[in-house]
């Protein structure tokens, strides 16, 4: 009688893959051993790569409009309407340096549509806005560096 795959699995795998994304900065890993497949991911809003024909340089265009001035210590992260970074990677506010930005200060926009990009390990990740609203703060610049949970954009 064949074992239930249930009853082999050992939850270290999922643990010490769970740590490499931690201090890799992946934002997926899967590894597979004698017919066991684990794939571990981050919670990100959306894991893509643009395609390397639209490459992004440092010099992209930053946004229009100034960052909002509310302090660091002033920034509620827990706000329902505050976007924050996924990931650690730098911030990107349109999708090539000469196009316009996504978005900017009091642009009106809709649950998934793109408002950022961020590289990470030369992969580009568009971030989606997760829900429909105002733009109505704006705590970053295009190609600044972005820690993971830092607040990007408030949609109110």
């Amino acid at each position: 009688m064949a074992k239930s795959p249930s009853k082999e699995f050992d939850d270290t795998i999922v643990r010490t893959l769970a740590n490499l994304l931690n201090e890799t900065d992946l934002s997926e890993i899967e590894y597979s051993l004698d017919g066991l497949n684990v794939r571990v991911s981050r919670n990100l809003t959306v894991q893509a790569a643009i395609p390397q024909a639209a490459p992004i340089s440092a010099q992209a265009a930053p946004i229009a409009a100034p960052a909002a001035e509310a302090a660091p210590d002033e920034i509620d992260k827990n706000h329902p309407g505050m976007l924050t970074s996924p990931m650690v990677g730098t911030v990107y506010t349109s999708p090539e340096p000469d196009s316009p930005t996504f978005i900017n200060l009091g642009d009106s926009v809709t649950e998934g549509q793109t408002v950022l990009l961020i590289e990470a390990m030369k992969v580009f990740n568009p971030i989606l806005a997760h829900k429909s609203g105002k733009v109505t703060a704006i705590f970053i610049e295009g190609g600044s560096p972005v820690e993971f949970g830092e607040p990007m954009l408030l949609i109110e």
